[in-house]
């Protein structure tokens, strides 16, 4: 009776239930006009820790967002930044490959993308200021590494499948967060000596950096919908998924907590 008296509560009474918030907003980097999305749970009270979503190579899009959406889930305030601008969203390879690539050839554009993400998050006032964090997605996950280079003050930042290389490695002794590279093992488009160059970048500058690389899975290995019909060498794999979304929360609980 106990239990049938609490369901029928929540029957009720929806407004006892968490519910997440989402909202789509614009903000300008150099005059571009880029596109957020906002995710946070209005049942948390106060500040909170808050997380930035940077996508991968098609584009801030239904992906990002429900990741944002499961952040906010958890607790987090997230926001699904916009690298590309307002509309900008390739469809296929021949797009995507060139455009992820003028970025990837300009860092110093790159990171004012997504440093003009950060300062939006920062804005929000559920957010902790004290309690930041970046993840990023094949693309994003790149991102995420060159904001962490940038010096940016954040917690943490969490690389999902990026590229880990860079033209500048020196700029890791900017470093001034906790590092956690989640990788796939047989990742075609990132070769062991980028692997490797990586280690000992992160180890030349004393960052304290995690790299865990899930055996059997590609490129992209999150992303549901990719088969390899996109891009060859991308397939998602559901136990990698998993794994290396927990291995974020518990990076989370480290650096938030």
């Amino acid at each position: 009776m106990k239990h049938l008296a609490v369901l029928m509560l929540l029957v009720l009474c929806p407004g006892v239930r968490a519910a997440v918030r989402t909202e789509v907003i614009e903000y300008l980097q150099g005059g571009t006009v880029l596109e957020g999305f906002v995710a946070y749970d209005d049942a948390v009270k106060g500040p909170r820790p808050a997380v930035l979503v940077v996508h991968q190579w098609k584009g801030q899009g239904e992906y990002e967002r429900k990741r944002a959406v499961m952040l906010a889930e958890l607790g987090y305030v997230a926001l699904a930044v916009d690298i590309y601008g307002k509309g900008v969203r390739p469809t296929s390879p021949q797009d995507a490959g060139p455009l992820a690539g003028k970025y990837k050839s300009d860092r110093p554009l790159l990171r004012a993308r997504v440093i003009a993400g950060l300062e939006q998050l920062r804005k929000l006032p559920q957010v902790n200021l004290g309690k930041v964090a970046a993840i990023g997605y094949c693309f994003g996950g790149s991102t995420v590494l060159e904001l962490a280079r940038s010096g940016a003050d954040v917690a943490g930042v969490v690389s999902f499948h990026g590229a880990l290389g860079t033209s500048a490695p020196e700029d890791a002794k900017n470093i001034r967060c906790k590092v956690l590279a989640l990788h796939g093992a047989d990742d075609p488009f990132v070769p062991a000596a980028e692997v490797s160059g990586f280690e000992k970048e992160m180890r030349d500058a004393k960052v304290d950096w995690q790299l865990v690389s899930y055996g059997g899975a590609v490129h992209s290995f999150t992303i549901p919908t990719e088969d390899g019909s996109f891009s060859p060498g991308s397939k998602y794999n559901a136990q990698a998924d998993r794994r290396s979304w927990e291995a974020m929360k518990q990076f989370f609980t480290e650096i938030f907590h």
